[in-house]
């Protein structure tokens, strides 16, 4: 990132814990995994050399050191959802990273107010293995570079160069969830006993399959 957009502020975890309506569950898991929390970077018109977005006025980038190798996803959801900024997490632990970032669109509630969708994220990297560009004329098109550099073939942008991010995530959404029933109706499958009724399953596993290949 240019050195403009360094911020370097280490944030108290507990303000953010404290702040959010969150279960005494998931407050357990914020103190337990989460070791420290960084806002490393701040991406906006006037740190760098692009226009303002529409609906992108910043990017935040948060380095959260973990105590272990494993993070509750929620705790992620649940710090975009209170922060009305545009959000890249780097996860670190020991020598290794992990980018994730959410897309994120304004709801109907109205200004500052977010619904955060589907989550991406990069395998687990050393430091010198991964990079961000920063591509597009206003912020609301680095986020999109950012969101398609993260999710990396996820989003498959080669399958149709004019497709939007919110139609490239909308057909990723389905096809997870397609994937989803198609992993429960084969534990149905291996279940059943009667021949018949394992036919006729086979028939809509079969469907769900191609429809799967239809969002490829």
């Amino acid at each position: 990132m240019p050195e403009k957009t360094e911020f370097n502020k280490r944030i108290p975890k507990q303000k953010f814990y404290e702040n959010i309506a969150i279960s005494p569950a998931l407050k357990r898991d914020f103190i337990e995994q989460i070791r420290n929390v960084y806002w490393r970077n701040k991406i906006a018109a006037a740190t760098v050399n692009v226009a303002a977005g529409v609906t992108v006025t910043e990017v935040e980038v948060f380095e959260i050191e973990l105590s272990g190798g494993a993070l509750n996803e929620e705790l992620l959801r649940q710090i975009d959802r209170k922060i009305p900024y545009h959000i890249i997490f780097i996860l670190k632990y020991e020598e290794r990273y992990q980018l994730w970032i959410s897309y994120k669109e304004p709801a109907a509630a109205g200004r500052g107010a977010f619904k955060v969708e589907s989550c991406y994220h990069t395998d687990w990297l050393y430091e010198n293995d991964f990079s961000l560009r920063i591509e597009g004329l206003d912020l609301d098109a680095v986020y999109e570079n950012f969101v398609r550099q993260i999710a990396g073939s996820a989003l498959r942008p080669e399958r149709d160069a004019a497709e939007s991010l919110k139609r490239s995530v909308e057909r990723e959404t389905r096809r997870r969830r397609l994937e989803k029933q198609i992993n429960a109706l084969e534990n149905k499958i291996r279940r059943e006993k009667q021949l018949n009724r394992r036919m006729e399953l086979n028939t809509e596993l079969k469907h769900l399959r191609e429809k799967v290949t239809e969002l490829l």
